[in-house]
């Protein structure tokens, strides 16, 4: 949940608080195992914890909930990311689940960003995706 290749390469810490520590414990108690569990396979995360300077050296907001460790960017080989993103919709407590990036027709493109905050866990369902070379999120999960 804290190792960064973009911390890696610029030299950045990424060594979370115990705030942040507790906010990873509660994300990964209440989606990632149950996710795990589900479909009984490795989940790897693209992107968990990311301290203030990695999360600005990705160009994401300071307000980001990777920078508290409420989030991860989260795939499992061999499972679609849009049937994953809605098995975590239909199963889980969550903040957002964002399906980033999802091709049609290409399973594995892409991947699921899921936030967990139980003070504000609004269950906010999106996708991500490229218009004119611009980010754009479409409300539910568009597959």
């Amino acid at each position: 949940m804290t190792r960064s290749d973009t911390a890696l390469r610029l030299g950045l810490e990424n060594t979370a608080s115990q705030e942040q520590i507790s906010n990873m414990q509660a994300l990964a108690v209440n989606v990632l195992q149950p996710v795990r569990d589900h479909f009984n396979l490795p989940v790897k995360i693209n992107s968990g914890l990311r301290t203030l300077l990695v999360n600005r050296a990705v160009g994401s907001s300071d307000n980001s909930d990777h920078a508290k460790g409420m989030a991860a960017d989260l795939e499992i080989a061999g499972v679609p990311n849009a049937v994953l993103g809605q098995w975590i919709v239909d199963n889980c407590d969550f903040r957002q689940a964002i399906l980033e990036f999802y091709t049609p027709g290409i399973p594995d493109s892409g991947w699921v960003h899921v936030s967990f905050n139980p003070d504000d866990n609004k269950k906010q369902v999106l996708t991500a995706a490229k218009q004119d070379g611009k980010t754009v999120y479409l409300p539910g999960l568009v597959a």
